[in-house]
């Protein structure tokens, strides 16, 4: 467990650090599992065609969610990150990582990223799925 986290993070002794993200997390509580999220608004409603922008716009959507089972972002202990062009997601990590401190803080939890030919709704360009753990004494 961490300041930053009520879950322990899971790093075998003599890996390299994991940037970002962490290998692995043991939780224990009540589970909370999100579908999938887009970058519009609550009114369904995109305000930006920006990569960072919706995945500011995703991660807010996936609190706001977490939120009406008394969740905080340092309850979330997996994200799945879907994204239509990996050179534009690479290409913006420098505003992605400030989008995501700004919305998660600097809780790194479990996750994948992986590109896919097109999500259903067709402006979007990024959707995350996320898991979280409220612990009991939450």
């Amino acid at each position: 467990m961490s300041e930053l986290s009520p879950h322990e993070f899971l790093h075998p002794s003599g890996w390299k650090a994991a940037a970002g993200y962490a290998n692995g997390v043991a939780a224990r509580g009540k589970m909370v599992f999100l579908g999938g999220h887009i970058g519009w608004n609550g009114q369904q409603e995109f305000e930006t065609d920006d990569l960072a922008g919706q995945v500011r716009q995703t991660l807010q959507n996936i609190l706001d969610v977490l939120a009406c089972a008394g969740g905080r972002a340092e309850h979330i202990v997996r994200l799945t990150w879907y994204v239509t062009d990996k050179k534009e997601y690479l290409s913006s990590l420098r505003e992605i990582g400030s989008a995501y401190r700004d919305t998660l803080g600097k809780h790194f939890p479990a996750m994948a990223l992986v590109q896919v030919v097109a999500l259903v709704e067709d402006r979007a360009k990024v959707e995350i799925e996320a898991t979280a753990v409220i612990p009991d004494e939450a």
